[in-house]
């Protein structure tokens, strides 16, 4: 499965809810696909989406959070998952797209190439609900699951180490910055 069908198949989902991106391939095809004022493109700040997304939901908590990560910036901050699961947001869904590569900075080999398991260290570290998936009707079906159940939930989708010609986005941080916050207090 490649990453940029995955989020085209769930797009239409998140047109209400708080989404932030990784830094790279997934804020850059994200984007391509059509800007929302309720995406935030974490520049900058490889490991920290979900740690972003964490405080997101915990201030927010009527509010549905989508974080879409990759697998190099989890295993940058495998704390954060231990962090998730302590504070288990009801609101907070995290996507980790595992291509097994730090893609966008080169695509050297990570940890998940030779054998480490994203979606059962989430579920060691405490993450109530878990998910690893292989297909688009296979993440379709999980993305809907996890927002229908309510509950904090790690979802790894395995994808192919393809992404766009450029890792950048056309929106300036500070635009993107200032923009989501007035849609956040709306």
């Amino acid at each position: 499965m490649r990453r940029l069908d995955a989020l085209r198949a769930v797009y239409p989902r998140l047109e209400h809810a708080v989404v932030v991106t990784i830094m790279g391939a997934v804020a850059a095809e994200l984007q391509s696909i059509g800007h929302r004022p309720n995406f935030f493109y974490l520049q900058h700040a490889m490991g920290l989406a979900s740690s972003m997304g964490l405080g997101i939901a915990l201030s927010k908590p009527e509010r549905q959070v989508i974080v879409f990560d990759g697998d190099g910036s989890v295993l940058m901050n495998l704390g954060g998952l231990t962090t998730l699961a302590r504070y288990r947001p009801k609101n907070l869904l995290h996507v980790v797209f595992d291509n097994e590569s730090l893609l966008s900075v080169g695509g050297f080999p990570t940890a998940t190439s030779t054998g480490s398991d994203l979606a059962a260290i989430a579920a060691a570290a405490g993450v109530p609900r878990t998910a690893a998936v292989t297909t688009i009707d296979e993440f379709t079906r999980a993305i809907d699951e996890a927002l229908a159940a309510h509950e904090l939930t790690t979802i790894v989708a395995k994808v192919e180490a393809v992404g766009p010609s450029a890792y950048v986005t056309d929106l300036s941080l500070l635009e993107n910055r200032f923009q989501f916050q007035r849609w956040l207090r709306e």
